[in-house]
């Protein structure tokens, strides 16, 4: 029996946990280092950066899905789905598009325009889910990412 609740700040270990194990199946575990006092501060704290939810396999605990407010200047307020995660030995009894739809639930009842996320190319089985629920890929659109020194060094050209 499936049963999807928001996470609470008790669940930081488990949700450290899952984002771990994700980033283990895309191949970058290395560049995962968000610690629990991290996830406290930003999901639980005074100003939460974000939300997750939960997801319980007869209890058992088998998926996660963490998203946040964005804003598209062309369209209005989204949200943005940063990790949307199944283990594997609960893979295949539909809790990732339940997941994925409670959030676009919560995205209608913020009266967000869009959910947005990014997807590996090689990851086709998510690939084929998001298709068969009438995603737009918009391969156009090159995902940029700044961080570490690039970060800084940019920052201190205003100075």
């Amino acid at each position: 029996m499936l049963v999807i609740r928001p996470a609470t700040r008790e669940d930081v270990p488990l949700l450290r946990t899952m984002i771990r194990e994700l980033a283990e199946f895309e191949r970058g575990l290395e560049s995962c280092v968000i610690e629990e006092t991290d996830l406290h501060r930003d999901g639980f704290g005074a100003n939460p950066k974000f939300k997750a939810l939960i997801a319980e396999w007869n209890g058992q605990p088998a998926g996660c899905a963490v998203y946040f407010d964005y804003y598209s200047t062309w369209r209005g307020p989204g949200l943005y789905l940063e990790d949307l995660y199944v283990r594997p030995e609960f893979r295949g009894k539909k809790i990732g598009g339940t997941l994925l739809s409670l959030v676009a639930q919560i995205a209608l009842q913020q009266n967000c325009c869009s959910l947005r996320w990014e997807v590996l190319d090689w990851n086709t089985n998510a690939i084929e889910l998001y298709k068969s629920l009438g995603a737009e890929f918009h391969d156009q659109w090159t995902s940029v990412l700044l961080e570490n020194d690039g970060l800084r060094r940019l920052a201190e050209k205003s100075k």
